[in-house]
């Protein structure tokens, strides 16, 4: 098979695994334009330094054949998709090469299991020391880990790679086992545990050899079981908490190819992906907890309709308006509409002066949304605003169903 033809397999195979975030930009390419480029296609997708630069990554698998037969996988064993596989070398001189042309400035390389985990394990460390050691790259590495393979070729893939991930797949145990039998919690939760150990070690000790300073991630697929958002939340915050995770990414399930009949017909609205992610981010930077977003007594699940800092909002009125010249920080963070950032100057704003209704304005915060939920000098919203009013007004246009 040609070079290009496994590149063209194993590239488009690598977009399900989300765990590298995309740059959220339109497709656009060059052709009749006389111009150079394209965000097109499949192979390259971008994630983002803790400094805000964006990262291009080229992004396959080393291979699509797996021995495992996970119910939600398009490369599962018994799917017929077309299988590829690149040698070790291969994989090596397409990274370098992308990156001469300045395509690429990274490379993220997960495989499907073959043979055994040690050995698809050793592959993909053979990869990332060849380009560190023989070629002296300089570029980001993320690396798939297995968590059947060996402590030893963990710790190795680790000296090599700034991120390890391992995917969670399913949000409960029960979903995995159902959909994935062949995978077992205890062992994806025992290899996260040492990742952890080793970047803890490596980060206490200043000599001791680096091991993947950019920390450890993983991704859970969500709509191909019966899991609630408070599931996968509660699954986030334990994951967070216990193994300091750097991101937990969340991948709507999309049908695949002679799917399973114990899978859904349809995916889940992308909106519920989304939601997650702001869920996500509120846990993480906004001091929530996962039963106050998605409080035990109902469905579990997440509005679609709104956004999750307002639907909280929205069942805690008593809490409401919130004096932005008096309330605590973390009080303020829980208002709908305002960021960290814009917190933070608000907090500098009020040492000098007394926050007016215009100061919101020239912060520019989304006003039709604050405003019914603080106070300042100049403005006191209305008592008779109920939550149902608020909750029509504030809604967000409903997605249009791209799959009929």
């Amino acid at each position: 098979m040609k070079l290009s033809d496994k590149l063209a397999i194993l590239a488009d195979a690598a977009k399900y695994d989300a765990s590298c975030s995309s740059s959220g930009g339109k497709g656009r390419n060059s052709l009749g334009t006389g111009g150079i480029g394209s965000t097109e296609g499949m192979g390259i997708c971008h994630a983002y330094a803790p400094d805000g630069r964006c990262i291009s990554l080229l992004k396959i698998l080393l291979t699509n054949f797996c021995v495992y037969d996970c119910a939600y996988c398009v490369n599962r064993r018994s799917s017929n998709v077309q299988r590829a596989r690149f040698t070790a070398e291969e994989v090596v001189n397409l990274t370098l090469e992308f990156y001469r042309r300045n395509y690429i400035e990274g490379l993220f390389l997960s495989s499907g299991i073959i043979q055994s985990p040690d050995y698809t394990m050793e592959q993909l460390v053979r990869v990332a020391r060849s380009l560190r050691v023989d070629h002296k790259f300089g570029g980001y590495i993320h690396l798939k880990t297995i968590p059947d393979a060996s402590p030893e070729l963990i710790d190795a893939a680790g000296r090599w790679a700034d991120r390890l991930s391992i995917n969670v797949e399913m949000p409960t145990e029960g979903g995995l086992k159902t959909l994935a039998p062949e995978k077992h919690l205890g062992d994806i939760r025992s290899a996260m545990g040492r990742l952890r150990l080793s970047i803890d070690e490596a980060k206490a000790e200043k000599k001791a050899p680096r091991f993947a300073p950019a920390g450890q991630s993983t991704q859970m697929i969500v709509g191909a079981d019966a899991a609630s958002d408070r599931d996968v939340l509660t699954a986030s915050t334990n994951l967070y908490t216990n193994y300091r995770l750097r991101r937990v990414y969340y991948s709507a399930f999309s049908p695949i190819p002679d799917a399973s009949k114990i899978l859904p017909l349809k995916p889940p609205p992308l909106v519920r992906e989304h939601r997650l992610y702001q869920a996500d981010w509120l846990m993480r930077f906004y001091g929530f907890r996962a039963d106050e977003i998605a409080p035990p007594g109902d469905d579990g699940m997440l509005s679609l309709d709104v956004d999750p800092k307002l639907a909280w909002a929205l069942r805690h009125r008593e809490q409401f308006p919130v004096d932005v010249n008096k309330a605590a920080r973390d009080m303020l963070l829980r208002v709908p509409g305002l960021g960290v950032k814009t917190v933070d100057k608000m907090i500098a704003m009020r040492v000098h002066r007394r926050i007016r209704y215009d100061d919101l304005i020239r912060l520019r915060v989304p006003v039709k949304k604050v405003a019914p939920f603080v106070e300042t000098v100049d403005h006191r919203p209305r008592g008779d605003h109920e939550s149902v009013v608020l909750h029509r007004d504030l809604r967000e246009p409903a997605q249009p169903d791209l799959f009929g």
